[in-house]
């Protein structure tokens, strides 16, 4: 179903939404954010599963973000390749994770 399509995740824009919120993150409006990367990235929306949140069971603790951790599992379930500027991503490729940087 997404073989070959770019996606990207909820988990993401919840993110952005909390932290921008917080004024963590200057994203402008986070809405106009989701978006504009959306249309820029060519990609659809990859919402969160059930499937998803399984795929937590197990993974090693390398990675304490909670927003990182559901991005692994969702990306594991659905044999995605994640794009990540994040060095402690590459210690999931162990449990499989296929990561660029």
């Amino acid at each position: 179903m997404l073989a070959g399509r770019s996606v990207l995740s909820v988990i993401s824009y919840w993110e952005v939404m909390l932290k921008s919120t917080k004024g963590r993150l200057d994203a402008g409006d986070p809405r106009i954010w989701w978006q504009t990367a959306l249309e820029h990235l060519n990609a659809m929306p990859l919402t969160l599963r059930p499937e998803h949140i399984d795929a937590l069971q197990g993974l090693p603790d390398y990675h304490r973000d909670p927003f990182d951790r559901m991005l692994i599992a969702q990306a594991l379930a659905e044999g995605l390749t994640l794009v990540s500027a994040d060095r402690d991503m590459a210690r999931y490729k162990a449990a499989g994770l296929k990561v660029v940087r």
